[in-house]
């Protein structure tokens, strides 16, 4: 009768996969069982193989540098270890079994939260019961380092990499303790630091958090798939693995470091509209540019929806989306789409309140309006303002901006600016391909022809942007 209770857990869900998933599947299961030596043959019948952490490990290390860390490939094998088969006493096995890898994988890939969620609280601790915050927060953090380095080991990064990109370490601690925030006690209160860190929470707290918090799932979709290399090439119904991190352009052999990290990015881009989520291209950069109002506008101006961001001189990185193409007027532009958004020493975006519309403005070269570029808030008053006499910036908001609902986002509330990038996002748009390749004199034909009636040569003939193929910048 057992055989029968186990046999249909496990082929319900079996059917859960496509055909050409479970022999991916039964692939791997046969690879790790095989790895697991005569292990298996100990067991009453030969044919029933089974698997150790050994052999997951060993899975690992057999490539040069391993597509997991260590602790998150422990992390697994307790979650595979979880699950419970009719007839057996539960955890006492070293061996996986068959049918709990499937399950796992199908819980895990396929599941609801109530399924995910014992899996979930075994691979955060390996005894049953309640779970400190501070347990939790380290399976994020672990969970998050995993995602950075397996899409990094698998060339699934897109264009970005470790090396054109700040730092990931304290963009992992910013974007686990922003997750963090979303866990609710079960009187909807919030605990917040060093409280979180020491408070229990039961099974349904949990369970309520992975709902609510959907890059928990997909990050450890992300770890299964790239991580034990399943279900990979398989064309995925969902597109949030797809869309996690942008396409990147722009960066290629500029020997640029961005001030983003990736956490950030892959937190970031999960806001933007769902249409703008595939592609960033840089459109502008001190480092790069130069330090000058009319460079950044020249660089920025009608390239469609844009991220800027900014690093101000005590290390504090923070910016905004603007929803529309910048235009140079007096008056404000932009939609409720537009946000803030503080990347160190805090991750968080701002969204729009509904007070006003003073989403996004640029000007330049005005005797009556201030003259830089702003994102909510009023004049002289703005969530985050870059003064056209550049090098100088606010960021008002006491106690908060009233268009976003936004705190200061600059450790002073007057700042002066260390670098500021300028992403476009989505496809830019058709009518400004041609202008990206002029040069400032293109754009100024009265420039031009003063030089050349003067005898000058066209010295910024050699500042012309690099033209890019469009194709992955891999």
């Amino acid at each position: 009768k057992m055989g029968n209770a186990e046999s249909n857990a496990y082929h319900n869900h079996l059917s859960r996969f496509l055909p050409e998933e479970q022999s991916d599947i039964d692939g791997l299961f046969d690879t790790l069982s095989g790895l697991s030596g005569s292990a298996g043959a100990k067991n009453a019948k030969a044919t029933k193989k089974t698997m150790t952490l050994a052999a997951l490990q060993a899975r690992q290390s057999a490539h040069t540098r391993e597509p997991l860390p260590e602790p998150m490939t422990v992390r697994l094998y307790n979650g595979m270890k979880s699950i419970d088969l009719p007839g057996k006493s539960s955890g006492l096995s070293e061996q996986i079994a068959k049918e709990q890898f499937v399950i796992f994988m199908s819980n895990l890939l396929k599941g609801n939260a109530d399924e995910k969620i014992t899996i979930i609280m075994r691979m955060i601790s390996k005894t049953e019961g309640p779970l400190k915050g501070k347990q939790i927060q380290e399976f994020t953090e672990d969970l998050i380092t995993s995602v950075v380095h397996v899409l990094s080991y698998r060339k699934e990064l897109k264009g970005w990499s470790l090396e054109n990109t700040r730092d990931s370490s304290s963009g992992v601690k910013a974007l686990a303790s922003q997750l963090l925030s979303e866990l609710k006690l079960p009187d909807g209160t919030k605990p917040v630091d060093s409280q979180l860190l020491e408070t229990s929470f039961d099974r349904s707290v949990i369970e309520d958090w992975v709902y609510r918090v959907p890059q928990i799932s997909v990050f450890l979709s992300v770890v299964i798939r790239q991580g034990l290399h399943v279900l990979h090439s398989l064309p995925d119904q969902t597109n949030d693995i797809l869309n996690l991190v942008p396409r990147c352009k722009g960066i290629k052999g500029r020997g640029l470091v961005s001030l983003f990290d990736i956490p950030a990015i892959i937190y970031i881009n999960s806001h933007l509209p769902a249409e703008l989520q595939h592609k960033w291209q840089l459109l502008f950069s001190s480092r790069l540019h130069g330090e000058s109002f009319s460079q950044l506008c020249a660089h920025i101006v009608n390239k469609g929806p844009c991220i800027v961001i900014l690093k101000d001189s005590d290390g504090y990185l923070f910016g905004g989306f603007a929803s529309h193409s910048w235009e140079v007027k007096p008056q404000f532009q932009g939609d409720n789409r537009c946000f803030l958004f503080s990347v160190f020493p805090t991750l968080a975006v701002y969204t729009y309140t509904g007070y006003n519309d003073h989403y996004m403005y640029l000007n330049h070269g005005q005797q009556t309006m201030p003259n830089g570029l702003g994102m909510g808030g009023q004049h002289r008053y703005f969530g985050l303002w870059i003064d056209s006499d550049y090098g100088k910036g606010h960021s008002k908001a006491k106690p908060r901006c009233t268009t976003y609902n936004s705190p200061q986002l600059s450790a002073k509330e007057d700042f002066t600016l260390d670098a500021m990038e300028v992403w476009a996002v989505g496809d830019v748009p058709e009518s400004t391909g041609a202008k990206g390749k002029k040069s400032i004199l293109d754009v100024d034909p009265e420039a031009q022809a003063l030089l050349e009636m003067a005898g000058k040569s066209r010295q910024s003939e050699g500042l012309r942007e690099p033209v890019e193929e469009d194709e992955d910048d891999d």
